[in-house]
């Protein structure tokens, strides 16, 4: 990714902390296996600060959308905090196959390590951490549903897991859904809003993600209109 590039996709820019628009099949920090990744770019968004930006948090390769960055040592501890305490709102858009059956809900399933060897797949857990999140129907197309997803917990691919484990994975999902590993749809997961209460004395801090090219044919077909 060109310094350009990454400009581009600047959403938001205060003195503590930078939204950018994360793109899908782009791993966020370079895992166990190396290879290309974005945090590797952050040098461009430095804005005449001494060092770079750095992830206050992260989101899956597969996933798309609102990735928050501190700006400097102090903001991003305040961020992590922020994070840890479930103070951030992140509200995710995700087209999944099938139908809940219902308008909004809940779902409450703890999670945790599928196994050692697969360090960030997650299973159903009874005794796993507690991980919860709220949904609700935006829009139906055919044999598809277009959610909007709440995680009240961070657990990693938690939205992942439990749209699948209630019947209706998210498509383009080749882990726990029913997408084939090779030709079939991206992953349909988006960070689409976040809210960041970062000032005691101002209004949080909200920001949205444009829809992703990926994604825009099943969620016009789900009723969703570019506007």
């Amino acid at each position: 990714m060109t310094a350009e590039e990454m400009l581009a996709r600047l959403l938001y820019r205060d003195g503590l902390m930078l939204v950018i628009d994360k793109p899908a099949g782009f791993a966020v920090h370079r895992g166990p296996k190396g290879g290309d990744a974005l945090d590797a770019h952050f040098d461009a968004l430095r804005f005449g600060l001494p060092r770079a930006p750095a992830l206050a948090h992260r989101l899956d390769r597969d996933t798309s959308g609102c990735l928050v960055l501190g700006r400097h040592r102090k903001a991003l501890a305040l961020l992590s905090k922020l994070f840890k305490q479930g103070k951030v709102g992140k509200t995710y858009w995700a087209v999944v196959e099938r139908s809940p059956g219902a308008d909004e809900g809940r779902i409450d399933i703890a999670l945790s390590k599928r196994d050692e060897t697969r360090g960030w797949w997650r299973k159903p857990d009874p005794h796993g951490l507690p991980s919860a999140t709220t949904w609700k129907v935006m829009g139906h197309g055919p044999g598809t549903t277009w959610l909007a997803l709440e995680p009240l917990t961070g657990r990693t691919h938690q939205l992942r897991v439990h749209c699948a484990e209630m019947g209706w994975p998210i498509v383009g999902d080749t882990i726990y859904g029913n997408a084939p590993r090779q030709g079939g749809p991206a992953l349909h997961l988006h960070a689409r809003e976040v809210t960041v209460p970062i000032s005691k004395n101002k209004p949080p801090v909200m920001v949205a993600a444009p829809v992703p090219e990926h994604m825009r044919e099943l969620l016009t077909a789900c009723g969703w209109i570019d506007q």
